[in-house]
This record gives structure tokens, sequence and C-alpha cells, in this order.
């Protein structure tokens, strides 16, 4: 499992690198896997510092954070 939230990640940051903000049910329907892997990978990213989350309303948005 390990394994596929790593590969799910590598997919989210590659569509935020060319989105930059997006909603998680953008990310979900860009790269095809379920809810779940996409929610611990975005935790994954979130926790190495690489993405923001904040909830706006009943969205969920994803905001890449580039490093300088």
């Amino acid at each position: 499992m390990i394994t596929e939230i790593g590969i799910t990640a590598g997919e989210i940051w590659q569509y935020l690198e060319k989105y930059s903000e997006t909603t998680l049910d953008k990310i979900i329907a860009a790269i095809g896997k379920d809810r779940e892997t996409v929610l611990m990978s975005l935790g994954w990213l979130a926790r190495e510092g690489h993405i923001l989350v904040n909830k706006t309303g009943s969205d969920i948005k994803v905001t890449f954070r580039k490093k300088e």
C-alpha cells in the first residue's frame, strides 16, 4: 500500500506542477485513483510541506508550494 501511496503522491505532484491550485475532486478525476489513496497521498505531501490543503465550503482546495 505504501508504494501505491507514493506513486499517487508523484502523480499528484506532477498534476499540481502543471495547475498549481485545484480541488480534491479535480485531482481524483484527473489521476483516476480512489479517494482514499488520494487523501493518504495528499497527507504525505502536506506533511512534507509540498502542498497546502484548505477547506472552503464543501470543497477541499489543494495548492502546490513552490520552493524558491
